[in-house]
């Protein structure tokens, strides 16, 4: 895995097919993530690989584990959990906080059998059926805490989950020791105090126990058993909704470790020993554990947990960038509105020369903020694109200053063939598109994902062309011809509110149980700070608007995932149609682009005498406008979305 020491990075396209001249067997890869961690921590043993502080009060003073300390923590917890009957084919699932334990659990876990990573902020129900769904025989998850529900959440989502066989909890101070504050610590003992050994789960009991206890009898120098292969099955990420059956994405060591490993040869001199990157994304999700996790770990790196509740912890993004100084961060990864709310935060007096550049993706990045942001910092933004299905990578810009290009998602990755289709209306594939046509972009190579969990949801996602299996991704976009990528739409109508992904089918079907709506459809609204929020488009079977503190009402007690109740709801009398009877989303997309163009314009006192949003061939939606005066100030305004803007 060594480069030229002068290496700084791809170039260009030509850079990555000289690259492909060596195969890949011969690159030299982990086979699995517990041997990926081995190589890392023998880098230097004794390094930072792992800081964590509970809140920005105390970012000065953080547990740190060393990359001796994470591995035997790592390799303890695989025994542990091989203990509690836990093998190749069984499930350990997690529902935590970003914490130390939380990646003990990971990475322990996915060396002793799978691993499925669940959002805690999810309702009782919804993670209830997750858990059901993967089979789970282990749960590991938070303690009784102050200020959290998960632990009463997981009362009654364990009832729905007859395979689960134990229960292990976690604390926010477990790691800490002595470092944690006495009446934080004497608040919780007292909880602990009053936890049962055991639960009744319908006409059983699971014991119920606490992970660290386990951990700390356990092996630290080896396996008890036989370590994993490269085609097991590491983690299982949830990707879709959770009406209905949950869409759980199955992901093999050997994918994640040659993602990791094919974005850190974008860079290789970022990601390196000593260097130190800082987490604030949940640990549930692919970027975190991917990016601020495994990449960092498996070369020497030092990652920085920033709280158990990341970038939304207590002063954490008020500190930020006197964290980022303490730490002399290289780089750090975020949603679009991660960089909108940092441009608030004072820099004053932090030394920011060791940031190589601030990652993003996720979602689209709005070209003011960007603008705006490298302007203010100085601090390069490097935008990529990817999905769960695909590790977390696919795409990447360049580091070298200009070598990235604005609003694209970059050059492929090493060894992975990234290309756009023309599909028909059925997603059947018709021809490959030409250079800056549009059309849905497939994925093919060692990091997609072994498949869904459940085999319905596979249906059409895999596509044999070319004697190579291709992941078709939903998403929409073209090439250009200097190899560079750039997304103009989405197939699947997914609403990013913030980097959080929220189906619509959540919204639209319970709102379809009220008896006065008659077609419902959710679509995402531009918003600065969000990136999207979730609005509800609807015709009433009298043919009247409903008032919306009703349909408000019945929205917050049928609705389980909080982030999706809309944010607005807006009457029609005849909902936009497609040629084949499905609701028209794409226009609706237009009427709420055109809306919040109106909205700003009239906020700034601009006139606009003309207004249309179109489908661009090469760009998606765009939105085109004349004004007789204000175009700079308006300009300026409607430059923090991410929809396209001209100007007649």
């Amino acid at each position: 895995m060594d480069v030229p020491a002068d290496f700084q990075g791809f170039c260009n396209l030509s850079d990555i097919e000289a690259l492909e001249h060596t195969p890949l067997c011969e690159q030299g890869l982990p086979e699995t993530t517990y041997e990926a961690l081995k190589r890392g921590a023998a880098m230097d043993p004794d390094a930072p690989a792992l800081s964590f502080f509970v809140s920005a009060k105390t970012y000065q003073s953080p547990l740190v584990l060393s990359h001796s300390d994470l591995f035997a923590r790592v390799t303890q917890t695989a025994n542990a959990l091989h203990e509690l009957g836990i093998g190749r084919q069984d499930v350990v699932a997690y529902v935590l906080p970003n914490l130390p334990e939380t990646h003990f659990t990971i990475w322990g876990g996915s060396a002793a059998g799978r691993v499925l990573a669940v959002n805690p902020m999810l309702d009782a129900a919804q993670i209830g059926t997750l858990l059901r769904a993967a089979e789970v025989k282990v749960l590991v998850t938070l303690e009784k805490t102050p200020g959290a529900d998960v632990w009463e959440k997981m009362q009654e989502a364990i009832q729905l989950v007859p395979s689960l066989e134990h229960v292990l909890l976690c604390g926010v101070f477990d790691s800490m020791g002595s470092g944690a504050p006495p009446t934080a610590l004497r608040r919780v003992s007292r909880l602990r105090d009053i936890a049962n050994r055991s639960l009744q789960v319908a006409d059983r009991k699971v014991p119920l126990s606490r992970l660290m206890q386990h951990v700390d009898r356990a092996r630290a120098d080896g396996l008890n058993f036989e370590p994993p292969e490269g085609s097991d099955i590491s983690t299982m990420l949830c990707t879709g909704g959770t009406t209905g059956l949950p869409k759980i994405a199955c992901r093999s060591h050997a994918s994640e470790v040659f993602d990791c490993w094919a974005i850190w040869r974008f860079n290789p001199h970022v990601t390196k020993p000593g260097g130190a990157i800082i987490c604030g994304l949940p640990l549930f999700h692919s970027n975190a554990i991917m990016i601020t996790g495994l990449l960092p770990f498996m070369m020497g790196g030092h990652v920085v947990l920033t709280s158990p509740q990341g970038y939304r912890g207590d002063g954490v993004m008020a500190n930020f960038w006197k964290i980022v100084d303490h730490y002399k961060a290289t780089i750090f990864a975020g949603v679009p509105t991660v960089y909108s709310t940092l441009l608030d935060v004072s820099r004053e007096g932090a030394d920011l020369s060791s940031v190589e550049f601030g990652a993003c993706g996720s979602a689209p990045m709005p070209v003011e903020v960007f603008n705006t942001f490298v302007e203010n910092t100085n601090i390069p933004i490097v935008e990529g694109y990817g999905l769960t299905e695909g590790g977390v990578i696919s795409s990447l810009n360049p580091t070298y200053p200009d070598r990235r290009r604005i609003g694209s998602i970059g050059l492929r990755l090493p060894y992975q063939d990234m290309r756009c289709a023309i599909m028909d209306s059925n997603d059947t594939f018709v021809r490959w598109a030409e250079t800056d046509e549009v059309g849905a972009i497939l994925i093919s190579g060692p990091n997609v994902f072994e498949g869904y969990l459940i085999d319905t949801h596979n249906k059409g996602a895999f596509l044999q062309l070319d004697g190579k299996e291709w992941l078709n991704t939903g998403d929409l976009g073209r090439q250009d011809a200097d190899g560079y990528f750039w997304l103009t739409g989405r197939k699947k109508e997914i609403i990013i509110r913030g980097g959080h992904n929220i189906d619509p089918k959540i919204i639209e079907e319970a709102m379809h149980k009220d008896h006065a709506v008659a077609i419902a459809a959710a679509i995402g609204r531009p918003d600065v700070k969000a990136g999207e929020l979730p609005v509800l488009y609807y015709q009433s079977h009298t043919g009247a608007e409903i008032p919306c503190d009703e349909l408000k009402r019945f929205a917050e007690e049928n609705i389980s995932e909080r982030a999706a109740i809309p944010k607005d709801f807006v009457w029609l009398d005849t909902m936009p149609m497609t040629a084949v009877g499905k609701i028209n989303k794409v226009a609706l997309n237009m009427m709420e682009i055109e809306r919040t163009i109106l909205v700003e314009a009239k906020n700034a006192g601009v006139k606009i005498t003309s207004l249309k949003v179109v489908q661009d061939a090469h760009r998606g939606m765009v939105a085109k406008l004349h004004i007789d005066q204000g175009e700079d100030a308006l300009r300026q305004v409607l430059g923090r979305y991410a929809f396209a803007i001209d100007f007649d």
